[in-house]
């Protein structure tokens, strides 16, 4: 697998992992943009069965760190206040909004939707560390092995955030799957 064929093939799930995470388009594009950058900086050369742990390591730290800004951004404007949003008078993009022709009907997607935002919703109520072993274990697919080596820890503690996290969420969800 060449290196762009493998970066065409994260890219979503990277986007929907940084969302799930921040939940906000903008942040989470730069996120995964930012850890493009530097795992072909780093990374390029290292044999392709390591790339996928590479670059959810790197991806994680990018999320790390976001939080760390947020935490302090948020510290700082309860001091001075809080600035105007970024968002307004922002243009809606033309592809964004275009319907899709191959949908499926709108009662199914309605329920997909819905069952969605429930997801979306109890993922990110889960503890920090559970949300991320869950998206890379039950998003990416990782292997409990890559998962540890993404999330610099060791396998027990994957296995045991990632059935914490399933719980929780079976819990949550149980009436919202379609």
């Amino acid at each position: 697998m060449t290196l762009e064929a493998f970066l065409e093939s994260i890219e979503g799930r990277a986007y929907r992992m940084a969302y799930a995470a921040c939940g906000h388009r903008e942040d989470a594009l730069d996120m995964v943009q930012d850890a493009m950058f530097k795992f072909v900086d780093k990374y390029a050369k290292r044999p392709s069965d390591e790339w996928r742990p590479l670059f959810y390591r790197i991806l994680h730290n990018r999320i790390t760190d976001s939080y760390r800004r947020r935490s302090v951004r948020e510290r700082w404007n309860g001091f001075i206040g809080k600035p105007p949003s970024l968002d307004e008078g922002t243009e809606v993009d033309p592809f964004q909004t275009a319907p899709d022709m191959d949908a499926p009907t709108p009662e199914h997607s309605a329920k997909v939707g819905d069952a969605f935002q429930a997801l979306q919703a109890a993922v990110q109520k889960l503890p920090e560390r559970q949300r991320q072993v869950f998206l890379l274990r039950g998003w990416e697919e990782l292997s409990v092995k890559e998962t540890a080596f993404a999330l610099k820890c060791s396998e027990g503690s994957v296995k045991t955030h990632f059935s914490r996290a399933v719980n929780t969420l079976r819990e949550q969800l149980g009436d919202h799957w379609p």
